[in-house]
């Protein structure tokens, strides 16, 4: 078994979610080769290669694959298969992009957002919004994988293994990259943070969840929120946690005001303790939680930043 792992990076540095796909990988078996792609990223492929169970890193360097465009990065792995039984990328923006691109290529089947891994071909998957997993085994020769990877912990370090540039073919010219804005904080990135704090409907304007805001920069949380308090306006779209936003798998979930729609959560129903602060004793969200608080919470937050205030003082 041989598995070709696609590192996800800004080019610098290694994005947290590869580190969770290589246990995955470790976990399917066999010889694993990380595959850098994107300009100037020799400080990316330097830092695979100190993963432990990493046999070589290879790495393809050039102008027009600095912003990872999907095409040209399946064109690119798609003779490179050939020696691997297996493609296995984070379920990431770019993952979900390039992934079923290379399969549609390779003319095999993709399995998505993997959380488990059984056997080398044997994998389970969440369906119905979280609400049931599968179990998927393939009889492909070959596997397209994608990993979902806040179930996963991130692989240790401690290897030195060997990096080797490749040759790249020229841009296939099917599409360009035009833009980007990138949001600012000082707060931990949603998909990694240890502690989330997130907010519904119930708190009813965007005024509001600068009190979340607050709470959150004591607590060193990054800010959530539903689909419902996005849609309203109460939220930028990066805070949404959910089945169409980002999946989440903290330390410590906070859900203000969250009536607990089943597509939020399967976005963090994986957090390790959830608490609920909602008025409605009926609310779906206490069915998941570990702690449970009935109240209003235009009475309970202010009562919560006190205490946090005089625990830090």
């Amino acid at each position: 078994m041989a598995i070709l792992l696609l590192a996800e990076h800004n080019n610098r540095q290694l994005n947290a979610a590869t580190a969770k796909t290589l246990t995955a990988a470790l976990a399917i078996g066999g010889d694993i080769d990380i595959l850098i792609v994107g300009f100037n990223c020799g400080a990316a492929a330097e830092e695979a290669a100190r993963f432990g169970g990493v046999r070589k890193v290879l790495i393809a360097d050039a102008a027009h694959l600095a912003q990872k465009l999907a095409e040209d990065v399946a064109n690119l792995a798609q003779p490179l298969m050939a020696a691997y039984d297996a493609f296995v990328a984070p379920a990431t923006a770019d993952g979900k992009n390039i992934a079923p691109r290379l399969a549609a290529l390779l003319d095999i089947p993709q399995i998505s957002e993997i959380t488990a891994v059984l056997a080398p071909n044997r994998f389970e998957r969440p369906i119905y919004a979280g609400n049931a997993i599968q179990t998927v085994e393939s009889t492909s020769a070959q596997n397209v994988i994608t990993v979902r990877p806040s179930v996963f912990a991130a692989a240790p370090t401690g290897g030195g293994a060997m990096i080797e540039s490749i040759n790249v073919p020229a841009t296939l010219g099917l599409s360009s990259f035009h833009s980007e804005r990138l949001s600012q904080s000082a707060r931990p990135d949603l998909g990694a943070a240890r502690i989330v704090i997130s907010g519904g409907r119930g708190m009813q304007s965007s005024e509001n969840f600068k009190i979340l805001e607050r709470i959150a920069d004591k607590l060193g949380a990054a800010v959530g929120a539903s689909r419902a308090a996005v849609d309203a306006g109460f939220a930028p779209n990066d805070y949404q946690v959910g089945q169409t936003g980002k999946v989440v798998a903290p330390e410590l979930y906070i859900a203000v005001g969250i009536s607990g729609a089943i597509q939020h959560l399967a976005g963090m129903k994986d957090a390790k303790v959830i608490v609920a602060i909602n008025k409605d004793t009926e609310a779906p969200i206490f069915q998941i939680a570990d702690y449970g608080l009935v109240g209003d919470l235009f009475e309970i937050l202010p009562q919560f930043e006190t205490e946090l205030d005089k625990a830090a003082g």
